[in-house]
């Protein structure tokens, strides 16, 4: 698919399509394929090559095809392949299995809009660093003739249609992008496991649960909610901004704007904003133009996107979505004042903002940090969008800003809740000290568009205000979003995948809790649902898939694998190999330490009653 359509798909709209061929997608052949390393180098009885050739720097060792293919049939490694089996795990073999099915009256069209996708030369272009005697008309041509094949498509179709005796096999570059993928995964995986132990409370805090008379998560008493579209036209920016407004006629608190994420639309947040508008809230979705579904559906064909990651979402969002707001609240201010049918709607004085992704950017913005896009300049040299995070990524589109600094801030903005936000590098060294509001940020573990590590964690800890930290172990980027609002084929991606609509029902269920309670802590019910935010209120609504926690600091533990992280780094603008295999180490042993515990008590144990069975036995025989 075009990588403008891939990245709509993974903001989450139900309007972008997803190219899928059963039961394996392009995007996820490609990365499973550029993960696994090696398994592109499997081959099976009819093809025209016979040997390859491995390449590690100046070392070359030849290795005879039908090893590999009784590996991928049977999992044995045989002498030959013994250097690389650190490599050839069970997680490699099954991803040698995996095929693209092809319409064969279909394939020929399908290709070809990949091949001439930037997300197909990525692929292309990634394979000829992994096989470099292969030219890039070669592949091409080796990916037709395959996918011509009435069984289906798979890398080991793809190398089987290149008619060349030897293949030469870069083994480092396949390492390097085997590592940068499944390095990510590590970390997650081994992040949520420390978050759920360190952040876990007793079952003895449980009891202090707040008295189930009043329940935050319930539809409220307004049940009359108006809903209505508006459309402000900012004359200067020339731009039309969209909104839409639930409210009723008696209004209370703060007013509470929502700020989608890239590729989604003002109604990606919609049960938040119908459920809130039932409790008297007004709510406010704001869609931005600039970076909506509509926006990524306009896009045409671009292969310099892969270089250019302004080509795809505009530099000027990152200081138009901020100014959307803003420019609302400024309207929306006059309606107030002016207008007989909304007079007293709208407190834009007192603002809580919900951002999702880019919409979570755009909170912290108007928060008070300031963007400040200097230090991307070397970090985005030459980054490709292949071995690093969509986030990491995306960011780098601000890069060819005009306004290398920019003060975002606007005070009406009192409160923010950041769910997966795009942070990153966009506020520079100073990052989120400046904000000073009360900030809610939600991580999801599993987030691999926004990994938690540098987009949710390390900003975290930069906040100067009173702040929480919503721990979602094992969420994914759009488990927040509105499932009749979200393209459902992205849970079945094998790479990117996210957590089906039932998979997270609890975690919307709190989010209504959490994010009422929060939005009313600028009432005088503040006090009435300030238990709310509370550890044992959100784990209570935990699953064994889904655990949930809530914390105002982050455990020393990951504390201390974020100074890490950052000594191990201070010399480079994005941490290496070996320094990220450095921090995962202690991360897994923080991971570890638990099981540790456990079994230290267990051997003591053991070891008391070996004593005391001791030490009676003499008693026992006369002694």
């Amino acid at each position: 698919m075009p990588l403008s359509e891939a990245f709509g798909v993974l903001c989450g709209t139900r309007r972008v399509w997803s190219f899928r061929a059963g039961p394996l997608s392009w995007a996820g052949l490609r990365a499973a394929g550029l993960s696994i390393g090696l398994a592109a180098l499997v081959a099976s009885p009819g093809w025209a090559a016979e040997r390859l050739v491995i390449k590690v720097g100046p070392l070359r060792q030849v290795i005879a095809l039908r090893d590999l293919e009784t590996f991928a049939q049977t999992g044995e490694v045989s002498p030959s392949l013994r250097l690389y089996q650190r490599f050839l795990s069970p997680q490699v073999q099954l991803a040698l299995q995996q095929r693209l099915e092809l319409d064969p009256q279909m394939s020929d069209r399908m290709i070809e809009d990949v091949l001439a996708s930037a997300n197909g030369e990525i692929f292309t272009n990634a394979l000829a660093r992994i096989a470099p005697n292969l030219t890039i008309p070669q592949l091409q041509a080796a990916i037709r003739l395959a996918a011509s094949q009435a069984d289906g498509l798979s890398l080991l179709d793809i190398l089987r249609a290149v008619p060349q005796e030897t293949l030469e096999i870069d083994l480092s570059a396949a390492i390097a992008l085997a590592s940068q993928l499944n390095l990510s995964n590590l970390e997650s995986r081994s992040l949520s496991g420390v978050l759920e132990q360190e952040l876990k409370v007793e079952p003895t805090s449980l009891s202090t649960l707040p008295p189930s008379d009043l329940d935050p998560t319930a539809q409220g008493q307004n049940n009359r909610v108006l809903q209505r579209t508006l459309s402000f036209r900012d004359v200067d920016r020339q731009r039309v901004i969209p909104v839409e407004v639930h409210w009723t006629r008696n209004p209370r608190g703060p007013l509470v704007v929502l700020s989608h994420g890239f590729g989604a639309d003002r109604y990606f947040l919609d049960y938040l904003a119908q459920h809130l508008a039932s409790h008297g809230l007004t709510v406010v979705s704001v869609e931005h133009p600039g970076s909506n579904v509509q926006a990524l559906l306009n896009l045409p064909v671009d292969p310099e996107l892969a270089e250019s990651p302004s080509r795809l979402l505009p530099a000027t969002e990152f200081l138009d979505r901020p100014r959307d707001v803003s420019f609302v609240l400024d309207q929306l201010a006059q309606l107030d004042q002016r207008s007989f049918f909304y007079g007293g709607v709208f407190n834009t004085e007192d603002v809580t903002l919900i951002g999702h992704s880019l919409g979570g950017y755009t909170g912290l913005a108007l928060a008070g940090a300031t963007l400040d896009v200097r230090s991307l300049q070397s970090f985005c040299q030459d980054i490709q969008p292949l071995g690093v995070s969509p986030a990491d990524w995306l960011q780098c589109a601000a890069v060819d800003l005009p306004e290398q600094v920019a003060d975002l801030s606007d005070d009406r903005i009192k409160q923010v809740m950041a769910m997966n936000p795009l942070v990153g590098k966009l506020f520079g060294e100073a990052g989120l000290s400046a904000v000073t509001v009360p900030t809610l940020i939600l991580t999801g573990t599993q987030d691999s568009v926004t990994p938690p590590l540098n987009q949710q964690l390390v900003p975290f800890e930069q906040l100067s205000g009173p702040k929480y930290l919503l721990a979602v172990i094992g969420g994914t980027h759009l488990s927040v979003g509105d499932p009749s609002n979200i393209n459902q084929a992205l849970t079945e991606l094998p790479f990117i995948a996210e957590l089906r609509g039932d998979e997270t029902a609890n975690l919307r269920q709190l989010l209504k809790g959490v994010s009422l309670s929060f939005a009313l802590q600028r009432s005088p019910e503040a006090e009435q649902y300030r238990p709310f935010l509370s550890a044992a209120y959100v784990q209570s609504f935990s699953t064994p898939t889904l655990p949930l926690r809530l914390a105002e600091a982050l455990p020393a533990s990951v504390q201390s694998w974020l100074k890490i992280m950052a000594r191990l780094t201070a010399d480079t603008l994005s941490p290496s190999l070996v320094s990220r295999l450095a921090a995962l180490g202690y991360l897994n042993a923080l991971e570890s330490r638990q099981q540790w515990q456990k079994a230290i008590a267990v051997h003591l144990q053991v070891s008391q009653v070996v004593t005391v069975l001791r030490l009676s036995l003499p008693v026992m025989i006369g002694r």
